[in-house]
């Protein structure tokens, strides 16, 4: 009948207007706007956007609640394009990203990664690795009827545990038996999606491990701005129990996060520092946020930076002049570029934000040097880095204040304190200051908050420069006077 066509448009369109587009990596929004037309019409556009129809496509979810719902409308999605689908169940992401290389096939991962419950996404994986920016436009660009097709939703099929088991083998393969013998270490259970796999992995590896608040509901973990009481617990569980470290994970087990003997959290890229010393790499890539530590510690032959995200981390790994290659993240996710070797082992590369290699790389170092935990960092440069962030704020009227900060010196002022002595405008905007501490401000890319990450010679100015910041930063977004 007239007027009965659908009207077409871009998948894009929808997601914008629904407030569930890419983020820095993968497709974030609201449980509320992440319905399942909206869920299964992203699937569809990422399979199809593959060229050569796959034959099976690997989907796995996270701890969340509103996971497994988003996961049946991935699977309702490649059904309906005649491809076969894998429940790959509940596992880590990079677990999800490396089974997708070794069985040649695409993966779909349901996760919000550390943004709060309310909160979830998507992230995509070709058989060949994480979907780059590119990638992520023309799934986007992808041509869609209004109003979208609600899928049919089917039960789950059985977990097939095919997927974690390789992630598992790729570990106790990597590391020498023993390589934890005599440790004790303190997981952190919370709603990770690692917390049973990382107690059978530390106890391959000959360590004794003691679980920590284990979780049914779930619990926001982000590793770039660990909460205060996260900082408390790891204290008191330290004291309590004579535990060598704490580890744990973000939601869907992408971003580490390591307490030493005493409790104190490790910074992520700090971490980061440690692994890629013990990898002894050549090359190593890195976002403009992590540590300056990188280039001052002369231990690497090559340092690149990049805007923050894995995409922009893997996009800057390709043609390394200096083998071997790693990169990682502020916020401790770990990606190995090139294939290494720890000890008399081989591992193979997998350039994707990982959780269990640098929980492994640091723990073993810290065994095989004799070393406790908090000795690492021995004769490393003196560089302390602090972040804090803005929750529930509007973005644009965020990218819309750092751009006015941007115009004059008294803009720089009511944003930093001072006239920089230099600004990097990679992303966001990092100010150099004339005491030589560094304040980095951007817009998060996937949730609606304001980051702010501080750099200094001590712990505590570090801590002071970042809380000033955001002082600033919310009295000029709630329009009082800096």
């Amino acid at each position: 009948m007239p007027g009965t066509e659908a009207v077409v448009c871009t998948l894009g369109d929808i997601a914008a207007a629904a407030g569930a587009g890419f983020g820095t990596s993968g497709v974030r929004g609201l449980v509320t706007r992440l319905t399942p037309d909206l869920c299964a019409a992203y699937a569809t556009a990422f399979l199809s956007m593959l060229g050569a129809k796959p034959k099976s496509v690997l989907i796995g979810h996270d701890l969340r609640p509103s996971s497994p719902a988003i996961a049946q409308a991935c699977h309702a999605a490649a059904h309906a394009l005649g491809i076969g689908t894998i429940n790959a169940g509940v596992l880590p992401t990079p677990a999800l990203a490396y089974a997708a290389g070794e069985l040649g096939c695409p993966a779909i991962m349901v996760t919000g990664s550390h943004i709060p419950f309310d909160r979830n996404g998507m992230k995509f994986y070709r058989a060949e690795g994480e979907i780059s920016k590119a990638d992520e436009q023309r799934i986007l660009a992808f041509p869609v009827a209004q109003p979208l097709r609600k899928p049919e939703l089917l039960p789950l099929p059985p977990v097939d545990e095919t997927p974690l088991a390789l992630y598992v083998t790729r570990y106790r393969d990597a590391f020498a038996p023993a390589a934890l013998q005599g440790m004790t270490i303190g997981i952190y259970e919370h709603s990770s999606v690692a917390r049973d796999l990382l107690h059978a992995l530390l106890r391959a590896l000959g360590a004794q491990t003691v679980g920590l608040a284990r979780s049914d509901s779930f619990v926001a973990i982000d590793t770039e701005a660990v909460r205060a009481e996260d900082r408390a617990l790891a204290r008191e569980w330290a004291a309590a129990r004579q535990l060598d470290a704490i580890v744990t994970t973000d939601g869907d087990a992408d971003r580490p996060l390591i307490a030493d003997e005493t409790g104190e959290w490790l910074r992520g890229d700090l971490l980061g520092l440690l692994c890629a010393r013990e990898l002894g790499a050549g090359t190593v890539v890195t976002p403009v946020n992590s540590t300056t530590a990188l280039e001052a510690c002369g231990l690497f032959r090559e340092v690149r930076r990049t805007r923050i995200g894995s995409p922009h981390v893997i996009a800057a790994m390709a043609k390394p002049e200096y083998l071997p290659l790693v990169g990682f993240e502020a916020n401790g996710g770990f990606l190995l570029g090139s294939p290494a070797h720890i000890g008399g082992h081989s591992l193979a590369a997998l350039a994707t934000r990982d959780a269990v290699l640098p929980v492994l790389l640091v723990l073993a170092g810290a065994r095989r040097r004799g070393l406790a935990v908090s000795r690492l960092t021995d004769g490393l440069p003196e560089r302390h880095s602090f972040s804090g962030r803005l929750q529930e704020v509007d973005l644009q009227a965020c990218k819309a204040l750092l751009h006015a900060a941007d115009e004059t010196a008294q803009g720089m002022v009511n944003l930093f304190g001072e006239v920089p002595v230099a600004i990097d405008r990679t992303d966001g905007l990092r100010a150099t200051l004339a005491s030589g501490g560094i304040v980095h401000v951007r817009p998060s890319g996937n949730a609606p908050e304001l980051r702010c990450y501080a750099e200094a010679e001590s712990e505590g100015e570090a801590e002071r420069l970042c809380g000033a910041c955001l002082s600033r930063l919310s009295g000029l977004l709630s329009g009082r006077s800096a």
